[in-house]
């Protein structure tokens, strides 16, 4: 049992380093840099040229939705792979459970093509 409490303490303590390394690094390098003279913070700044035009444009949000289509799919692949790699253990419930998985995703995917989010413009 104590070797039980023993593997938290050592998660515990890698997420407490983990946070406070870089939270140090960081307040460390605000703390010891010379405050900025310069009030162009914001502006956009390309191969030492100045820029001659607002670099801010819109984007399409077509664009966005298409971008959020490739996580969701990219994300089941994430899934998946476990699953193939143990697919002979976990037996008949997890194939179940994974057709249900990939059915849900391929209805997904028949609804944004109806309606028309792959299309490119």
């Amino acid at each position: 049992m104590n070797s039980f409490y023993n593997s938290y303490l050592l998660i515990i303590t890698f997420f407490i380093i983990a946070l406070s390394l870089p939270i140090l690094s960081l307040s460390i390098g605000k703390w010891l840099r010379p405050p900025s003279k310069e009030g162009g913070r914001g502006v956009s700044y390309e191969s030492g040229i100045e820029p001659f035009h607002d670099s801010r444009i819109q984007f399409s949000p077509q664009y966005y939705l298409f971008a959020l289509l490739f996580v969701i799919f990219d994300i089941e692949v994430i899934f998946l792979f476990p699953w193939a790699v143990a697919y002979g253990k976990l037996g008949m419930f997890a194939l179940i459970e994974m057709l249900i998985f990939t059915f849900m995703l391929c209805f997904g995917l028949i609804y944004a093509w109806k309606k028309k989010v792959l299309e490119w413009m």
